[in-house]
């Protein structure tokens, strides 16, 4: 399954992961968000900023899932330090993250630049940082 991944610009977590700094991408909440449960190992991402420029930069493939079940505050905030290594949050994403009921780390390898390209968000109304497209193809705009 294909993946599109708004990472964060301020942060500027794209470049990291195309230079291999970062390798884990996370996501968290206080309840079961998209993608949990919904990537395996050798699904293909494809990062965009969220800066509004709506661009697909980049692509990788899953290697790892984690899906926590739910925990407490400090169980989560450990689990974001213990992988802080491969996360590279900054302070804000650190303090963000910390504490959620729900973490969902995902590893990324292969990660490399594309030639960027626009997509086509009009079946997906609720604007999301993570979208599942089943297939690239059917939303990427030429």
């Amino acid at each position: 399954m294909d993946h599109i991944v708004y990472v964060d610009a301020k942060a500027k977590a794209m470049e990291l992961l195309i230079s291999k700094e970062k390798k884990m991408i996370i996501r968290g909440a206080a309840g079961r968000i998209t993608p949990y449960g919904r990537v395996e190992i050798g699904d293909t991402l494809f990062f965009i900023n969220n800066n509004g420029e709506g661009l697909v930069k980049a692509k990788g493939v899953v290697s790892e899932v984690f899906n926590s079940q739910k925990m407490i505050k400090e169980e989560s905030a450990k689990l974001v330090r213990e992988n802080q290594e491969k996360l590279r949050l900054s302070k804000s994403q650190l303090n963000k993250f910390a504490g959620k009921k729900y973490i969902i780390l995902i590893t990324v390898d292969n990660v490399e630049r594309i030639e960027s390209f626009g997509i086509d968000k009009t079946d997906y109304g609720k604007m999301d940082n993570w979208l599942c497209v089943e297939d690239i193809e059917r939303v990427k705009l030429n």
